[in-house]
């Protein structure tokens, strides 16, 4: 299952194709890394946001956030 730019995604799907845990997921959403609408509750999210998030040219800001999550975590 490959990622499509134009498709939303449930958290369950992004967290499968992102292989993270649904508490990472949550974190980079609060964090703002992750961008995600939620609709009726629950979050979706665009798959150009999960590829913005794999893309190795982000921004800086998103780069120090995420390492910062990262670090969190250990």
């Amino acid at each position: 299952m490959g990622i499509q730019e134009n498709e939303v995604y449930t958290p369950q799907e992004a967290i499968s194709l992102l292989k993270i845990s649904d508490s990472t997921f949550r974190r980079l959403i609060r964090k703002g890394v992750l961008k995600a609408a939620k609709i009726g509750g629950q979050y979706r999210i665009l798959g150009k946001h999960l590829l913005q998030l794999l893309n190795p040219t982000l921004p800086a800001k998103i780069i120090n956030v995420y390492k910062k999550v990262l670090k969190e975590l250990e």
